[in-house]
């Protein structure tokens, strides 16, 4: 009886004692990985969101890039890391939704609690030297020189692969996929003529192309683009309504993200935290002078969203042959 009785006492203490420290998150630092290299999309947003969180919490949030392997270096960190609240990821969802297809993970977005931020279209720029002087250049090039037309993207998975693939299936040519390990070094690529086109995140390539230092031949949304006064990044739907209309509005959705399995009363906190960083001005302010849209989701919210945008990210990748697995094997219907 003794003995039963001490296993008790045992286990209520060891019980006391995690909800103390639940009840006490955060105590210390919390990580923000971004698996990407600084000064892209995913980076300026994680940074955005993560100033207004660390001052709801109370505590320093260190933002740390880890690239490579089209984000997968990163993200697979966290889910494969210690989940305890103290490492969170920030990524991009074109890249986190279809780590499955591509050969990455196992898991997919269910696995994930995710709270979704920004939105940012796809502009498709070239240097200002560039011979293509309109969309309608660049596609009927890679239409006369299938495979040869150079477009560089932060890598597979990536926003600037969306982009790159969109416009595959629009031209029905293909073209030669470069590689780098952030938005942020593929537009220097661009920048210092390493490749033909740069298909990146228009929040990316904005001030470059006011400065007249790039060319955006076409934004992927569904509307045209005017990012400064008498700057306008035209829609390509103008040019080829019926090819775009499958796939666009393209482009990327960052937000921050956590394994499955945090206790619930940590996962309030960070739905707390999070919304409050979400309306500060300075996030606002933000997205404006980036050209992002601002569209904060709750956790709930944010999987609802993900159903379909994850089916039209893997059957992209998967229709163009591009990825190794069928999304249909991860329960992803099309």
């Amino acid at each position: 009886m003794k003995r039963i009785l001490t296993l008790v006492l045992a286990l209520v203490l060891v019980a006391s004692l995690s909800v103390c420290a639940f009840a006490d998150y955060p105590d210390k630092a919390i990580n923000l990985i971004v698996p990407y290299g600084p000064g892209g999309t995913t980076d300026l947003t994680a940074r955005a969101i993560a100033n207004g969180m660390s001052n709801f919490l109370d505590v320093t949030i260190n933002v740390n890039n880890v690239a490579g392997a089209g984000g997968s270096v990163g993200t697979l960190q966290v889910e494969n890391g210690k989940n305890d609240g103290y490492t969170i990821l920030a990524n991009g969802m074109l890249a986190l939704t279809t780590m499955p297809v591509n050969g990455y993970s196992e898991k997919t977005y269910r696995d994930w609690d995710i709270w979704l931020a920004t939105y940012a279209p796809n502009a498709i720029v070239v240097p200002a030297n560039s011979p293509y002087q309109t969309i309608v250049d660049l596609v009927e090039d890679m239409k006369a020189r299938p495979g040869e037309v150079t477009f560089g993207t932060a890598g597979i998975g990536s926003g600037g692969h969306f982009g790159a693939e969109t416009m595959k299936a629009i031209a029905g040519a293909d073209y030669s996929h470069i590689t780098y390990a952030g938005g942020g070094p593929a537009v220097t690529g661009i920048l210092a003529g390493e490749v033909d086109v740069c298909p990146q995140l228009l929040a990316e390539t904005k001030d470059l192309i006011i400065a007249g230092d790039l060319r955006c031949l076409a934004v992927l949304s569904e509307d045209d683009i005017e990012i400064a006064e008498g700057v306008v990044c035209p829609s390509i739907t103008k040019y080829y309504p019926e090819e775009a209309a499958a796939y666009v509005p393209m482009g990327e959705v960052t937000g921050i993200a956590v394994p499955k399995g945090l206790d619930e009363s940590i996962l309030a906190k960070l739905d707390e935290a999070f919304a409050y960083a979400a309306v500060q001005p300075e996030v606002a302010d933000f997205c404006n002078l980036k050209s992002f849209t601002l569209m904060p989701m709750t956790r709930e919210e944010s999987q609802t969203f993900l159903d379909s945008f994850t089916s039209k990210a893997c059957y992209l990748l998967w229709d163009a042959e591009a990825c190794a697995n069928d999304p249909a094997d991860f329960g992803i219907e099309r």
